[in-house]
């Protein structure tokens, strides 16, 4: 019985990506969620993501990462698997006596105290065939890592008593993401912005990277662009084009769909280095900073409707990316 209990729930879990999905995992898996969070004078900028590791001989242990993007420090929190509770039927996890779900973050750690919650979320629209940002990707049981997107834009209310200090992150702004699989990719830009000046939310979410696939790799890439109340898709699996190019830590990206155009340059300043998950545990580093700056432009039919340069966003440039090119 507790394994076909796992299974049918890690069967609902493919319809709903912002549940948890290792339901009977015992080797060679991970999963966390990303959760940023910018106060609304903008001088502070976190991302928490509590999660889980199972490495390659069943050694497991949970853990939170706190990431203060503006003082470039990283903390990470381990905790005993046991301490890990996800609900079976939403986002929704206790963490020792840390909350999260798709709704507010609660926090009792050392150093950081308080809660936050999430108003006027924005999900990613599920599709027939696609449940999520993955597309029909989603039902592969086999791909190294899957993506999720539990919230592209929301405002926060509440704060946190940071190192004695409180931080009032009332009508500040948030992001909500996730992963899970067995590890990270071997080389990958990721990106991710909602500070843009525009009188309506604005968010933008883009990942290219090489995705081993049946014994060779193919260059894969999910974009999602929020403007005007609408997601504009460009993925591998919408038929999307792209071309992609780095030099040093800038990335320079084009995707098109249809009579849709997006164009992105994207520069990342240091960071901080954040554990990252591998196939044999959570032993990489990977170097993300939240003071990134985005210059994004969108045309329709050839006719530029927006054009901005995004900041506080959130930025990755990993492994050997000269094979992201094209």
């Amino acid at each position: 019985m507790p394994v076909f209990q796992d299974y049918q729930r890690r069967l609902r879990a493919v319809f709903n990506p912002d549940m948890y999905h290792g339901w009977g995992k015992k080797r060679n898996y991970f999963e966390g969620w990303y959760i940023k969070i910018v106060d609304p004078t903008e001088r502070f900028a976190f991302a928490f993501i509590p999660g889980i590791s199972f490495d390659a001989e069943g050694k497991t242990h949970a853990f939170l990462q706190v990431m203060d993007g503006k003082n470039k420090r990283a903390v990470y929190h381990d905790f005993a698997a046991v301490d890990f509770q996800p609900a079976v039927d939403k986002f929704y996890l206790d963490l020792g006596k840390n909350q999260f779900s798709a709704a507010s973050l609660s926090l009792d750690l050392p150093d950081i105290r308080g809660s936050v919650s999430f108003k006027n979320t924005t999900p990613w629209p599920k599709m027939l065939g696609a449940p999520g940002v993955m597309g029909w990707y989603s039902f592969v049981p086999f791909m190294e890592c899957k993506h999720g997107v539990v919230s592209l834009f929301h405002h926060l209310e509440g704060g946190l008593e940071i190192n004695g200090e409180y931080v009032d992150f009332t009508d500040g702004i948030g992001y909500i993401e996730k992963d899970w699989g067995r590890s990270f990719p071997a080389a990958y830009v990721w990106l991710q912005c909602n500070h843009f000046n525009h009188d309506s939310p604005v968010s933008l979410m883009a990942s290219v990277a090489k995705i081993p696939w049946l014994g060779t790799h193919f260059i894969g890439f999910l974009v999602g662009f929020y403007f005007e109340k609408k997601l504009y898709r460009f993925a591998t699996y919408t038929g999307a084009k792209r071309t992609t190019r780095t030099e040093g830590q800038t990335a320079t990206m084009t995707f098109e769909s249809g009579k849709n155009r997006l164009e992105i340059k994207a520069t990342q300043p240091p960071g901080v280095d954040l554990v990252s998950p591998l196939p044999h545990g959570m032993a990489g580093k990977v170097n993300e900073s939240l003071e990134a700056t985005i210059g994004v432009k969108f045309y329709r039919n050839g006719k530029l409707i927006f054009s901005d340069t995004g900041r506080n966003a959130g930025m990755e440039i990993a492994g050997e990316v000269q094979k992201l090119f094209l």
